[in-house]
């Protein structure tokens, strides 16, 4: 059964909509899009939340995404090119205002950029269960990656396991490890406040230079050298380490001497932009999204949005929240239209 709403509205397709759009180096504006047609299968959606992928679209806020990346990097729904002006962002939860009888008044996620009402194809929403609040499911592209990054890893049950980075991401990663019968997971962070978190959603914390040593498996999301050099430090002889961080342009050093040969590691990336080649035969991008964002059903997780703006004011306060070192985790984007 479907949450409880008030009656969804018929809107006209044609009507405008405001949209955030990346104009310049830290510099945003929301402005007017005219909404297209609906098509036979089309949904028009009132936005209730979006969520901020920091690591992704500080680089984008930039305009460091590399040139090479131009096409790869585009968003579903992304209008403009790189550097700029672009609409970016791909964290949208809305209500189903008009589109097929059996979604109207549903509440989905979708791919889509910062946006007040949107239109998009029902292939291109994903249902967000009962037992997910709206607000909670703008964590859905993250628990996908953190999802993808384990079927790379090839994490089991009573694995060593070591996240290094204590954002969103690698909290995902590490919550996800825990679940595995018998694993012995830690994060390992700068910030000491991080071991609260890391208590209260079931795994050990520990500072840089307290890092476990001897891990089956580690994964890097800090997106520092000096991270991605204690990750390194951890893994275990033959161990695999997970590279979870997008550096944008410029290069990052690796600590590949010492006895990175000789205790034969494993360095590889990981990206949501594919399915892991583990599960490639039997997923597809629906199916994974379904189900990182049924794992969302837990209360706890609440924990990783530590803050709320409101939609008017993003062009004011979201360069600040991307900057780096900025405080808390990641942001809720509040819609003037929720129920």
């Amino acid at each position: 059964m479907a949450r409880e709403l008030k009656p969804a509205t018929v809107i006209d397709a044609r009507a405008k909509a405001l949209a955030l759009w990346y104009i310049a180096p830290r510099e945003c504006n929301l402005n007017e899009a005219i909404l297209p047609a609906l098509q036979p299968d089309d949904c028009l959606l009132t936005t209730l939340w979006s969520g901020v992928s920091r690591g992704t679209e500080r680089l984008v806020c930039e305009g460091r995404v590399p040139g090479s990346e131009y096409k790869r990097m585009r968003a579903p729904f992304q209008e403009g090119d790189f550097p700029f002006p672009v609409k970016y962002g791909y964290c949208a939860v809305g209500r189903i205002d008009t589109g097929p009888p059996d979604l109207r008044g549903r509440i989905a996620f979708c791919l889509h950029p910062h946006q007040d009402r949107f239109v998009a194809p029902r292939g291109s929403l994903v249902l967000v269960p009962d037992a997910v609040p709206p607000r909670r499911a703008i964590l859905a592209a993250n628990l996908e990656t953190a999802l993808n990054a384990h079927w790379d890893a090839g994490s089991g049950p009573a694995d060593k396991i070591v996240i290094v980075g204590g954002g969103v991401l690698g909290l995902l990663v590490a919550w996800l490890a825990a679940r595995l019968p018998g694993a012995e997971v830690t994060l390992v962070d700068i910030e000491p406040g991080r071991a609260k978190l890391a208590a209260m959603l079931g795994f050990r914390f520990a500072l840089p230079d307290a890092v476990p040593h001897d891990a089956d498996i580690v994964f890097h999301a800090s997106a520092t050298a000096a991270g991605l050099e204690t990750a390194i430090a951890a893994a275990g002889t033959e161990a695999r380490i997970v590279e979870l961080s997008w550096y944008g342009e410029g290069a990052v050093p690796a600590a590949l001497g010492g006895a990175f040969h000789a205790r034969r590691l494993q360095l590889i990336s990981s990206q949501v932009g594919l399915v892991s080649a583990s599960r490639r035969a039997r997923w597809n991008y629906a199916r994974r999204a379904q189900a990182a964002i049924a794992l969302l059903a837990d209360d706890r997780l609440d924990a990783l949005i530590t803050g709320e703006v409101a939609f008017k004011d993003l062009p004011r306060r979201l360069p600040g929240l991307l900057v780096p070192g900025a405080a808390g985790l990641t942001a809720a984007i509040c819609y003037e239209t929720q129920p």
